[in-house]
């Protein structure tokens, strides 16, 4: 089978919140696919990362500090950017195409045996295929470590059929709610699935609803709880103005007994809750017995790539500075425009922005688009995306005039025009525009995933 026969049958699954309500997740369903395929999740050792803002970002630094301290390192991700292999990752390289296919193969195979036995109701959705290949091929190659983010929710996640050494929980915040529930409560109750019995979680104190639930599911579930916090560095004017005008996080911590430097490519203050929470969850990884070393956390920082997380692209030729960052929930966009805020006061902005319908469309366009000199909005290739008329409309209450384009390259080109020299074009929203920008930056040889 070709790689694009095999991603081309994966769409055909359609995506998992677009099932009948016949179709629930169930995880029992997942153990019958894994188990016909030799159970290979029981094969490495893993870290599950649930949450609503930063686990990606959080899994991303885990993932790389286990690598620099010599353990070869699964990361598994989701959504992806530009390619679908992204989402599987050894030691920082994507999947291949070949081995993608010759992945998907086996597990199609079992998939359809299994259903046609009658052993499961249904074909494995989209997410709990590439899951199951995730670790099948996790296996194969001999991971001894998997990082693995949670798609959505935790309790039913497909992610959530290993016995993770370490679980961690970011920031909760309200997204996904026709799924998860409409209150930061009922949110954080799905979050929390990922505590097993008696398992280890890390997290830092949140909203206090989310610190309730959480709590409650660890005395339940007679689990430990680690906080992250005395991995988070003093916040003063000083160091706020420092990081503002840096193109990295930069700061002095004690871990493990030793004091490093930590310096990260992720930018902006709330990544600093995401990267406490990966210091305290490598070393917890080490107590557990997986040898992780001051000196692999320092250079496993350094050395974090994580596209689209507030990446900034300097200004190169007629193009202006740009900034490419993920802003698809209220918090998020807060989290944007504060960033943007700190560090580009005082010159013109403007803002490429397209978003999926089942977003707080409303709500994030009130938050970011009064920051801009200049709106462009548009549309992405999914069929859950909003119109650029339905954002224009839903811009209307934060006063701001747009400019609508049917497609990205009209986009794109008309955002290019409104930029002045000296400003800067914040690309943000669903990340699936943020991937079509980093597909055409590559082609313009402006930036790689």
């Amino acid at each position: 089978m070709s790689y694009a026969s095999a991603v081309e049958q994966l769409y055909e699954l359609g995506h998992e919140l677009a099932r009948t309500p016949s179709h629930k997740f169930d995880l029992a369903h997942m153990r019958v696919l894994l188990a016909a395929l030799g159970n290979p999740q029981e094969k490495f050792r893993s870290v599950l990362i649930a949450g609503t803002n930063g686990k990606g970002s959080t899994a991303a630094t885990l993932s790389s500090i286990v690598q620099c301290a010599g353990h070869k390192t699964g990361l598994y991700t989701s959504p992806h950017l530009v390619r679908v292999n992204e989402r599987i990752r050894v030691d920082g390289i994507s999947i291949a195409d070949e081995t993608f296919a010759a992945v998907y193969e086996v597990v199609e195979a079992k998939s359809q045996e299994l259903t046609a036995n009658g052993d499961l109701p249904w074909h494995p959705s989209f997410f709990e295929m590439l899951t199951a290949m995730a670790f099948t091929y996790f296996a194969q190659v001999g991971v001894e470590v998997a990082v693995l983010e949670v798609g959505m929710g935790g309790r039913l996640d497909a992610t959530n059929v290993v016995e993770p050494v370490v679980a961690v929980i970011a920031d909760i915040s309200l997204d996904h709610q026709k799924f998860l529930g409409n209150t930061i409560a009922e949110i954080a109750a799905e979050k929390a699935g990922i505590v097993h019995e008696g398992g280890l979680v890390v997290t830092l104190p949140q909203h206090p609803a989310a610190n309730e639930v959480i709590g409650k599911a660890v005395l339940e579930r007679r689990a430990r709880a680690v906080s992250a916090v005395e991995y988070m560095p003093p916040v003063t004017p000083e160091s706020q103005a420092v990081w503002a005008q840096s193109s990295r996080n930069r700061y002095s911590l004690s871990v493990m007994g030793r004091e490093i430097t930590v310096d990260s490519p992720l930018v902006g203050r709330h990544q600093l809750r995401n990267l406490a929470l990966a210091i305290a969850g490598a070393e917890q990884l080490g107590h557990a017995g997986v040898s992780i070393t001051p000196e692999a956390i320092e250079r496993g920082i350094r050395e974090t790539r994580w596209p689209g997380r507030f990446q900034i692209i300097p200004a190169a030729g007629e193009l202006p500075e740009m900034v490419l960052d993920v802003a698809h929930n209220p918090d998020g966009a807060w989290a944007l425009r504060s960033a943007i805020s700190e560090r580009y006061e005082g010159r013109p902005i403007t803002l490429l922005f397209a978003v999926l319908k089942d977003k707080a469309v409303g709500e994030i366009t009130q938050v970011l688009f009064p920051l801009a000199d200049y709106v462009v909005v548009t549309g992405v290739d999914n069929p859950r995306s909003a119109t650029p008329e339905e954002v224009a409309e839903a811009a209307k209450r934060s006063g701001t005039e747009v400019v609508a384009a049917q497609k990205f390259a009209d986009a794109i080109e008309n955002a290019l025009e409104l930029t002045p020299k000296n400003g800067v074009l914040v690309i943000t929203g669903s990340i699936y525009l943020v991937g079509e920008a980093l597909g055409w930056m590559e082609k313009e040889n402006r930036a790689k995933i």
